[in-house]
């Protein structure tokens, strides 16, 4: 990866996180995951509902509520440990230096409170500002989202925008402190792919001016393919691939990408028959020996169904888990 030169700005190190259950049981949801965040790119974050997306990125920003626990790991960013953090110390950080655009814009909203006072919120927890400042500001994010009419919309509620216009307010939200990383969690769930592509494209529009570093996670292999710099493909809790998007796109080699590769439809062929990936997600409160997706590839060894793959680097910039790819075990350390 550091073949790549290019400034890293978050690093996450061996991050494990699980919930206890009743009973005993235990999920494993991020299993030892280590990758970087560069600055000023969109890294994307793909893999099937229940991969462990989300609950990767509320790792990383501290905000596993029980019974969840964070187990081990690091996350690094401006040389320290987030997770050594106080919550009070995270709380500085959130919001100002990173944020996230949750799922289900309306839910993620208050009901009772107006959008300018939601938007408000961010500044009166990260600054000293006047009423009129706050406004001021308020009014301009507005306005860089691109809110119509925005004096008036900001006096409103959230059920008197629609899902559009709902899920500009929550990137406003994010943006309002110009955070050095930008974590979009599904952020065109439930709306219509003309909505979607508007904003994907504001997202861009974002970036090219501030500089922000994106992490757009979806199960939406299609989407990310045409916005990202970088792919993460996670399966089971666990990084399968990392690579530029021109590699996963022209040569994906772990068999669950190439899956979810065979899975997309292409427009220019009529006589496209999509692949299905065979069967589901495994059950992660019962441990699984080998590689975790070996029940369902079909080129699954007896190595594969009692030994774990190792993350190994293929080429500069390209890691997989597979036993079938020839490569060099990757270790990150501890810088």
């Amino acid at each position: 990866m550091a073949a790549e030169k290019r400034e890293v700005c978050l690093q996450v190190r061996d991050l494990k996180t699980s919930f206890f259950l009743n009973g005993g049981r235990k999920v494993v949801a991020v299993d030892g995951t280590s990758f970087d965040i560069y600055l000023g790119e969109t890294l994307g974050i793909v893999g099937e509902s229940g991969s462990g997306k989300s609950v990767l990125i509320k790792s990383i920003l501290n905000l596993i509520p029980l019974p969840g626990k964070i187990e081990r790991g690091e996350v690094i960013y401006n040389g320290q440990d987030l997770l050594k953090l106080s919550e009070k110390e995270m709380l500085k950080i959130r919001g100002q230096d990173m944020s996230m655009i949750f799922q289900e814009p309306m839910s993620a909203l208050n009901p009772s409170f107006t959008i300018a006072w939601q938007i408000g919120e961010v500044f009166r927890l990260h600054g000293k500002y006047t009423k009129k400042e706050i406004y001021d500001k308020t009014l301009d994010l507005l306005e860089k989202v691109r809110i119509p009419d925005p004096e008036k919309r900001m006096k409103q509620y959230p059920h008197q925008f629609s899902g559009g216009m709902r899920q500009r307010v929550l990137i406003a939200i994010a943006l309002a402190c110009n955070p050095k990383i930008l974590f979009a969690d599904e952020p065109t769930t439930a709306l219509d792919v003309t909505v979607q592509a508007d904003i994907l494209d504001l997202l861009e529009e974002l970036k090219a001016k501030t500089g922000v570093s994106i992490v757009l996670i979806s199960h939406n292999l299609n989407m990310v393919t045409e916005r990202s710099d970088r792919i993460i493909v996670i399966y089971a809790g666990k990084l399968q691939e990392i690579a530029s998007t021109e590699e996963i796109v022209n040569n994906p080699l772990h068999p669950y990408t190439v899956g979810l590769m065979n899975s997309l439809p292409n427009i220019a062929d009529d006589d496209q028959k999509l692949v299905a990936i065979p069967g589901e997600l495994p059950d992660l409160t019962n441990e699984l020996p080998g590689c975790t997706f070996h029940p369902r590839c079909s080129k699954a060894c007896e190595r594969c169904r009692v030994e774990e793959p190792a993350l190994k680097e293929v080429s500069p910039g390209h890691l997989v888990r597979c036993h079938l790819v020839e490569g060099k075990e990757v270790s990150y350390g501890t810088e």
